[in-house]
């Protein structure tokens, strides 16, 4: 079929064809979510047998709304976020058939979870100046290096990484993009303990790690060129998230205010307005962009959304805390955790203060996106770069 072709009556056909066969009540869930993939029902937009229909993107919610109100499994986003928004579409981008129909099916059902091996200690802020090596050797490439706040690595079957594999080249055009296995000999995964007390980030060394030829995502030095294609979707994936009318940071501080009137004054009363109107604002631009997205690649008003993502939720995270008074500064769990998830629900506002100001810094530190939104969504002058076409090799560090 093509998009075209492919309307909301035939995919729920499809969904109710799933259902008789597979029953949520009496399927196990692994079978039934292997099943959704295989009857096109996971990713409507993707191409048949990649897990899709090729069918327009905007027809998805139509899908998920039908199997959720069927008491259905869902894959458990938030668990493998990294694969469904990161990895997932820079495969289908870049993917040979082999890779598509290898490690699309696994990764949406959860089955392998990936992680994301691109920022290091000498090259965050400047991804390109990273210094991970690889080097050939016959049908296999040799990784050496460290990478860092690397998300649930330590839960990861599988990792994109991008390394250096010449660096007598400028720096963005020297880098190869491969597709890692976390268990392979020479990968070692050490915890980072975060100022919430946990550590779902870590350090990742790369010590004589083998990687097979037959998992380069994409031409040797394409590297730079594929992995834009990776942060341009994390960034719409943390930033453009879907939460319903009042859903995400501002619930709980909406709901205390209204639930408990002995913490309401008059200044924070303004301030609770104006984050309140601002929060809709940005989920009514995540509608937005979601819809362009429909349309093609993301491009870079991803980063402004993600911009404004950090930005709100330190604020509201903020107003909770002060709202609550000594009550917001407590927070229960201080002990090493090594969370599957980021979990802002259910938690204490102190937990959630805390845990946001990383915002501002992963996917993208917040000084490096508005650079890109002044430059790329503005059309404003660079700023200047010396080292733009000097090799790596020569550069100063």
């Amino acid at each position: 079929m093509t998009a075209a072709a492919v309307t909301a009556d035939q995919l729920l056909a499809r969904v109710r064809e799933l259902l008789a066969a597979h029953p949520p009540a009496t399927t196990a869930r692994g079978a039934f979510l292997r099943a959704r993939f295989d009857a096109g029902l996971a990713w409507v937009h993707y191409p048949e047998g990649l897990g899709g229909t090729g069918a327009a993107r905007s027809l998805q919610g139509i899908v998920d709304a039908e199997l959720e109100a069927a008491g259905a499994p869902d894959n458990d986003p938030r668990r493998i976020g990294i694969g469904l928004g990161m990895a997932a579409p820079t495969i289908l981008a870049y993917g040979t058939e082999e890779q598509k129909r290898r490690f699309l099916r696994p990764l949406w059902t959860g089955e392998e979870v990936w992680c994301q091996l691109f920022s290091e200690p000498g090259a965050g802020s400047d991804l390109a100046a990273l210094g991970t090596r690889a080097v050939r050797d016959g049908e296999d490439w040799v990784v050496e290096g460290q990478k860092v706040w690397t998300s649930s690595a330590h839960t990861a079957r599988w990792a994109i990484l991008i390394a250096r594999t010449d660096p007598a080249l400028p720096k963005h055009q020297g880098i190869t993009y491969f597709l890692c296995d976390m268990t392979a000999p020479g990968v070692e995964v050490r915890p980072l303990r975060q100022i919430t007390g946990e550590a779902e980030f870590n350090e990742v060394f790369l010590t004589g790690v083998r990687i097979p030829d037959a998992h380069r995502l994409g031409e040797v030095g394409q590297g730079w060129a594929v992995a834009r294609t990776t942060l341009m979707n994390e960034r719409v994936s943390i930033g453009g998230m879907r939460i319903p009318r009042e859903g995400g940071m501002i619930a709980p501080v909406a709901a205390a205010w209204r639930e408990r009137p002995e913490l309401r004054t008059h200044d924070l009363h303004q301030r609770l307005l104006e984050l309140w109107v601002e929060a809709e604002v940005a989920r009514l631009t995540g509608e937005r962009l979601r819809q362009q997205l429909a349309l093609g690649q993301p491009g870079p008003e991803g980063s402004g959304m993600k911009l404004t993502f950090a930005r709100l939720n330190q604020e509201i995270s903020g107003l909770e805390v002060e709202l609550l008074g000594e009550e917001g500064l407590l927070y229960e769990d201080w002990t090493l955790r090594r969370p599957e998830i980021v979990d802002f629900t259910g938690r204490d506002a102190g937990y959630r203060y805390l845990r946001a100001k990383g915002n501002s810094i992963e996917g993208g530190t917040s000084e490096i996106l508005l650079n890109i939104v002044a430059e790329r969504v503005l059309g404003l002058p660079a700023e200047p770069r010396d080292d733009k076409d000097l090799a790596w090799k020569d550069l100063a560090r």
